[in-house]
């Protein structure tokens, strides 16, 4: 999996708007054909038509994360922000397929996107399984 984050939370950072800390993030699943674009995707509504809907153990807009950590790396020079896993169970029927999970802050004015995971090829969970998102992170440089 590969990470990418979106060039709008490097300005909502550097004007405060938004606090790792405190804020409320949501990890939503993309529908087949979804493409990140960290120039154009800043908001959940540039990214919403492309969110996998609602259905079979997936709720539309997600699952709010937990455990957030923000950390220095000054040997890759970059700021690391990471939660806890995240799990749906596919039920009545498959989750996905879908190519990549983009993470919001749901808290901050008008949902941003903090950035996208890229999951190197489209997956699908078959009904009764559980699927897991883990070391979920976002990486700013």
């Amino acid at each position: 999996m590969t990470t990418e984050a979106s060039n709008h939370i490097k300005y909502l950072l550097a004007t405060k708007a938004i606090d790792f800390a405190n804020d409320q993030f949501k990890i939503i699943l993309m529908a087949t054909g979804f493409t990140f674009n960290k120039d154009t995707h800043a908001l959940y509504a540039d990214v919403s038509g492309s969110e996998l809907a609602s259905g079979n153990g997936y709720t539309t807009k997600g699952e709010t994360l937990a455990g957030v950590s923000v950390s220095e790396d000054d040997t890759d020079d970059r700021a690391e922000i990471t939660w806890n896993n995240e799990t749906w169970t596919a039920s009545g029927g498959a989750i996905g397929p879908t190519p990549g999970a983009i993470i919001i802050d749901e808290t901050a004015a008008n949902d941003p996107v903090v950035g996208y995971i890229d999951f190197g090829g489209e997956q699908t969970q078959a009904d009764g399984g559980t699927c897991t998102i883990s070391n979920i992170e976002v990486r700013i440089s």
